[in-house]
């Protein structure tokens, strides 16, 4: 354990890559600024704190985000084995009670001998240390101008948006009904039906709601997969139904009746005290929210223990500065991973912390890197931020049209998935016997 690396904070992706570099002998001096700092949108002092959705979205192995959760377990990843023992029901996806999940994942991180935890914010990097930067999409801004020094990019900018949360005695039961769509799951939502009426007055008032005013860059770009919900309803009367307040697959149990708009509500913690408006990220002001929100028929009186909320996140120009390896061209002993490079998502940022550090120990090695080919969803995505177009890259969630596609054609799209994913854990699990044969992983 005589190697040292830098890992530059202890989200999602740095303690994965932390505890990958720490389990192949290396010392890690984890960098985090909490808790003597905090990022607007950062406010427990654990590690890996969820700040928008408690959800890793889905576990089934037919989507794209399920098969990614099951190369991470496959590859032994510390966050998806933390999330599965603080799990909270979720239908078909993998939810987690966030404050208990980020104690665990802190006390787990903790716990590690070669692991040093140093808690104070880094403004520049040492180009000489081997570092993984790993400071999200809330980079501080003197950092920011080292990385641009860094770099010789410019950065490109998004805002993102987080979903209100509210109490479990405040929402009227008497006008909900517990159920999953599709009947995927054991009652895990609770569902909140509004009559085309109801969805009317709803709407008119959501669309005219005030918004509350972003402190700089005005006009940038929204994350599609964390639109705010005045945003997408501004595209059209029935744009919601068609996302957060889909009705399709949700039937009232009790009277076998079907609506014209449901919002559903996540349970936030185990106990089930707390719940989320799932799809309701918002840039309304927090008056607005809880008016606008309080017309939904089971909210009326809801009482709301975080409004939503909506931040900057940053991002560097993966294709012109990062290899499919999440390494800087041009310093090779500098890794970025988590949503700085260009993955967008939780399991995602997980996945690039954890092919980063392996890569890293390579690196460290002077051994050839390991390579998750593209029909891989861990290998399809640095595959797409590498190879995207530098004039337009955005960032994306993982999906199956950057997976590589089968030879043959299926015309069944969950056959076609099914087959997909098969390829992909075969391929994994091959790529991972030849590293283990020449030391590679």
């Amino acid at each position: 354990m005589s190697k040292k690396v830098n890992v530059i904070g202890a989200g999602l992706a740095g303690v994965e890559a932390s505890y990958q570099l720490a389990k192949r002998g290396f010392l890690v001096n984890l960098y985090e600024m909490k808790p003597s700092e905090y990022s607007p949108a950062h406010h427990s002092s654990n590690f890996a704190e969820l700040v928008c959705s408690n959800s890793l979205r889905s576990n089934e192995i037919t989507n794209a985000a399920g098969l990614l959760k099951e190369e991470l377990r496959v590859l032994d990843s510390l966050v998806i084995k933390t999330a599965e023992e603080n799990g909270v029901p979720a239908g078909g996806a993998l939810a987690v009670d966030r404050e208990a999940f980020s104690k665990a994942v802190t006390e787990k991180i903790n716990a590690i001998k070669n692991i040093k935890v140093i808690n104070e914010r880094i403004d520049k990097i040492d180009v000489n240390t081997p570092t993984i930067i790993a400071t999200g999409p809330l980079t501080s801004k003197a950092l920011s101008e080292s990385l641009k020094e860094l770099l010789g990019q410019n950065y490109l900018y998004f805002f993102d948006a987080a979903a209100p949360i509210l109490t479990h005695e405040s929402i009227d039961l008497n006008k909900t009904f517990v159920a999953d769509r599709y009947d995927k799951g054991d009652g895990d939502y609770l569902n909140c039906p509004m009559t085309k009426e109801e969805y009317q007055v709803f709407y008119n008032e959501l669309i005219l709601a005030k918004t509350a005013k972003l402190k700089d860059f005005e006009g940038a770009e929204v994350f599609e997969g964390c639109m705010p919900v005045e945003v997408m309803a501004k595209r059209g009367f029935k744009s919601l139904l068609f996302g957060p307040l889909k009705p399709v697959g949700l039937v009232n149990p009790l009277t076998k009746k079907t609506y014209y708009a449901v919002v559903q509500l996540r349970k936030e913690t185990v106990k089930s005290e707390l719940y989320n408006i799932v799809g309701f990220q918002t840039n309304l002001t927090y008056i607005e929210q809880k008016r606008v929100f309080g017309l939904i028929p089971a909210l009326k009186n809801a009482e709301f223990v975080r409004f939503g909320v909506m931040h900057r996140n940053t991002f560097v120009n993966a294709p012109a500065v990062l290899n499919k390896y999440y390494q800087v061209k041009s310093h090779s002993n500098i890794f970025i991973a988590g949503q700085l490079s260009g993955v967008e998502g939780y399991i995602e940022s997980v996945a690039s912390g954890l092919y980063a550090a392996i890569n890293m120990a390579n690196y460290l090695n002077n051994k050839p890197f390991i390579t998750f080919d593209a029909s891989t969803a861990i290998g399809a995505m640095p595959n797409y931020i590498a190879h995207s177009s530098v004039k337009n890259f955005q960032p994306m969630n993982i999906n199956w049209r950057i997976i590589d596609e089968l030879k043959e054609d299926i015309k069944d799209k969950k056959i076609k998935r099914a087959k997909l994913a098969e390829k992909a854990l075969n391929s994994l699990k091959e790529t991972i016997k030849k590293g283990e044969k020449d030391g590679t992983i």
